[in-house]
């Protein structure tokens, strides 16, 4: 996804950026991370009071984020590098091994592997959280990039681009020999892969059109299509998977369906909000290009917007109850 011209400063404050530190003083608070990647750090906000909490300093272009058990999967695509924060503590590492362009993060429900894309490389790479280190790549045959795991932690479904003609699934029932299996093409562009939490059915999402794929995740094939909104989209699902929060970046809105489609609500959040996670209680979405991170509960109704940075690619829950 290009970037737009960023016209808005970034948001003051006088809290100092900090490498380590604990969140206890924040008790139970939920707190999100939200990368600012043009500014080098993650922004620990509060979702309960939209108060910052603090900055944890980080290497440049911080883009996207994962929680995986106690860590947070943080990847540098410009620089070919990945780190971990602790949730806890906020202490930081970086992942022996090398990347060229790692892109999205799937965590494996062990809580001790993550699965990292890297479009650079048409690689997934396998993370050891406890050791920061690299034990296990496949090559997936294209530029890797939003990826998603499914509950029992045994398939892997990943976009083979931004707008690609390509979806690659891979089983990783061995988390550290990780098998390509096929590749199949979906009738649109894909861009963003999301299983629901009974991991029957994967959402796919376009790049190039107003559209979303239901897939049945065991034989592939295509249940239906519904209408979305400006491409590209990206789809966060609700802990009991009843309900679809689906991100439109372009048209600055957020769709709130049920798991088979039905539309139920609309509602605006600042332009360049593309993706979009839960965690807490709450829906929460960055802008790209405001800076901004919006805050909705459960039913989608907008809670709250807060200016963190002057660009905020991604987001997730640090805090509290998943």
């Amino acid at each position: 996804m290009r970037r737009r011209e960023f016209l808005l400063s970034a948001a003051g404050g006088a809290l100092a950026l900090s490498t380590r530190g604990s969140f206890a003083a924040a008790g139970q608070a939920p707190l999100i991370l939200v990368t600012a990647d043009l500014e080098a750090h993650i922004a620990v906000v509060n979702a309960a009071t939209g108060g910052l909490v603090r900055r944890v300093r980080t290497a440049d272009g911080p883009r996207s984020i994962e929680r995986a058990g106690g860590t947070a999967v943080v990847a540098h695509t410009d620089l070919g590098r990945v780190t971990l924060i602790d949730t806890a503590t906020v202490a930081s590492r970086r992942v022996a091994g090398t990347f060229e362009e790692p892109r999205y993060t799937a965590a494996h429900p062990d809580r001790r592997h993550a699965l990292v894309t890297d479009s650079g490389a048409g690689e997934v790479v396998v993370i050891d959280l406890l050791r920061a280190r690299v034990v296990a790549r496949v090559d997936v045959g294209g530029k890797a990039r939003h990826v998603s795991l499914d509950p029992s932690g045994r398939r892997l479904w990943l976009a083979l681009g931004s707008k690609a003609d390509r979806i690659a699934v891979v089983d990783v029932s061995e988390i550290t020999r990780p098998r390509l299996t096929r590749t199949f093409r979906p009738p649109y562009r894909a861009h963003d892969i999301v299983f629901t939490p009974s991991g029957d059915r994967v959402w796919v999402t376009s790049g190039d059109r107003r559209t979303i794929g239901i897939y049945d995740s065991a034989t592939g094939a295509l249940l239906r299509r519904i209408a979305a909104q400006a491409p590209p989209q990206h789809v966060a699902f609700s802990a009991g998977g009843l309900v679809a929060y689906v991100a439109s970046g372009d048209d600055g809105a957020l769709r709130v369906h049920g798991v088979d489609g039905r539309l139920f609500r609309t509602s605006h959040v600042p332009e360049g909000s593309y993706n979009v996670s839960r965690g807490g209680g709450y829906v929460f979405t960055p802008s790209l290009d405001r800076g901004t991170l919006c805050l909705l509960d459960h039913s989608g109704k907008v809670r709250r917007t807060v200016q963190v940075s002057r660009s905020a690619h991604d987001a997730c829950f640090a805090w509290g109850t998943r």
